[in-house]
């Protein structure tokens, strides 16, 4: 009889139903079941797990991998998936293996360069993979600083978070003044100088932003598989040029995405971003997780979730080649179900009154009781 293997992701985004539907379609046939814990208590992955908590708030990095390694022994996790404090519980690694649990995570001292953007850059200029001109800024006098050598350069400019993910936080700067063209339409990222440094000026406490170009598209973002052996098995890259969408073997950018994640022992899935600057694909962004796209390289017949469980499971995938790149595509959203909650109404064709339909309540993880699906 096959074992069934269990897998658990916390807080993970919800474009990662499609992962969890990637795992229970294996091509071996395994039977895999899957926990979930979030925050929020209608995140898609919580209806789409087996089992499902939601997380306790506030936890600091020390008391969440307390909470981690508790919910592995309880759940008899096989393999863990982190995304929230990655680097704090990929640095217990060993208490993991103890209670049984592999991670699917680099390790900790990887997840720590790539945490600071700025930190990152000057890791992998050292690499020799090419990035765009970059500082840091703190304070208005170092921004204005920074936008003005880079507008002399002819770019244009933006900000962001040093540490950030998602695109959290990101502007670009304008000279143009505050007006009514900023108020038409939907919002944008655009923001007038000015107030950016009136806003620094008067915060009295500092930032820490990384302050660049704004880069071209394609962006391209590859995604890998590598081993515990530092062998990377997949490197595809995803092209993304407004609306249009592929799928590209370029070595312009797998190449340099090959050398990051062998160089910086990037372990099991990652995913490295790259923009155009000028004629030159340039080093955008690394991310130590499985990216929410992943899931679009079954267009090209791979199973990069699975993959991954295997090799954490100590299994080899092999080479990991597309079958096909396939025609470019676009990306449409679609439904996916929450779990229930007692509502102010209800539909007027909903059953009333049926206690044996009813769904149980979602409850925070401190009281134990799973959201079983």
């Amino acid at each position: 009889m096959v074992s069934r293997v269990r897998v658990w992701l916390n807080r993970t985004y919800a474009e990662n139903v499609f992962f969890m539907d990637q795992l229970r379609s294996n091509p071996q046939g395994r039977p895999v079941e899957i926990h979930a814990t979030h925050g929020d208590p209608d995140s898609p992955v919580l209806a789409a797990a087996d089992t499902a908590e939601l997380e306790p708030e506030g936890l600091s990095p020390a008391a969440y991998v307390e909470y981690a390694l508790d919910q592995c022994r309880r759940r008899g996790v096989d393999v863990f998936v982190p995304r929230l404090h990655q680097a704090a519980v990929a640095a217990h690694r060993a208490d993991f293996a103890a209670a049984g649990t592999a991670l699917l995570a680099p390790p900790a001292e990887a997840v720590r360069v790539f945490e600071d953007k700025v930190t990152a850059y000057e890791a992998v200029e050292a690499l020799g993979v090419p990035v765009p001109p970059y500082h840091r800024a703190r304070n208005a006098d170092q921004l204005l600083a920074a936008v003005e050598e880079l507008e002399a350069a002819g770019h244009t400019v933006c900000f962001k978070p040093a540490a950030g993910a998602g695109g959290v936080g990101f502007r670009v700067v304008t000279r143009a003044p505050f007006s009514l063209a900023h108020l038409s339409g939907f919002p944008g990222p655009y923001v007038p100088l000015d107030l950016v440094v009136a806003a620094l000026r008067g915060a009295g406490e500092p930032v820490d932003w990384l302050v660049m170009p704004r880069l071209a598209e394609p962006e391209v973002s590859v995604d890998c598989l590598t081993g515990p052996d530092g062998r990377v098995r997949m490197a595809v890259g995803r092209t993304k040029n407004g609306r249009r969408r592929g799928f590209t073997l370029h070595p312009s950018v797998i190449e340099p995405a090959r050398r990051i994640a062998e160089g910086f022992g990037l372990h099991y899935l990652t995913n490295i971003q790259f923009r155009m600057f000028g004629d030159e694909p340039v080093l955008m962004d690394v991310n130590t997780r499985p990216a929410g796209g992943l899931h679009q390289l079954s267009l090209c017949g791979l199973n990069a979730p699975w993959a991954a469980v295997r090799l954490a499971l100590g299994e080899d995938p092999g080479e990991l080649r597309p079958q096909r790149l396939g025609q470019d595509y676009a990306v449409v959203s679609g439904p996916r179900p929450v779990r229930p909650v007692s509502l102010p109404y209800q539909r007027p064709d909903a059953a009333a009154g049926s206690a044996a339909s009813a769904a149980p309540a979602v409850r925070p993880a401190s009281t134990g009781s799973p959201l079983a699906v």
